[in-house]
């Protein structure tokens, strides 16, 4: 599927790194200024890019999938979105996955994974940048 051009900006934002995985990061507005660590230190846990990746992930999700709920006319705002994003190697070099798992409260089964998939295919921009770029996997808890 070919890429879509932004026609109207909602929201620009920026983030600058130095130093890489064990370095810092700081968004233009100063909400994010983090101090960076590689994955799976015991020690000093720190963020690194795959926790950012996942709670960007997670939120983006969520309000797709409040999004997609709302136009059905169902309040999902008590549901919650876990991105479980895994950093490995690949044959060419390393990669990511990402596994998405919503968890909709009073909602039956079968609607919860239509709503999951229709925010995962039609509505949000974190999937539609990842599709077939890396492994997403979406479904319930």
């Amino acid at each position: 599927m070919p890429f879509e051009e932004v026609t109207e900006v909602i929201y620009t934002t920026a983030a600058t790194a130095q130093g890489g995985r064990e370095g810092q990061v700081k968004s233009a507005d100063g909400v994010v200024d983090l101090p960076l660590g590689k994955p799976g230190s015991k020690t000093n846990p720190k963020a690194n890019p795959e926790t950012l990746f996942a709670a960007g992930y997670a939120a983006c999700f969520s309000g797709a999938l409040n999004l997609v709920a709302s136009q059905e006319g169902l309040d999902t705002s008590d549901s919650t979105v876990t991105a479980d994003v895994t950093f490995g190697k690949t044959p060419s070099g390393a990669g990511i996955a990402v596994d998405i798992k919503a968890d909709i409260p009073g909602v039956d089964r079968a609607k919860a994974e239509e709503l999951v998939r229709k925010a995962h295919e039609e509505v949000c921009p974190y999937s539609k940048a990842t599709r077939g770029n890396i492994p997403v996997t979406v479904g319930l808890v």
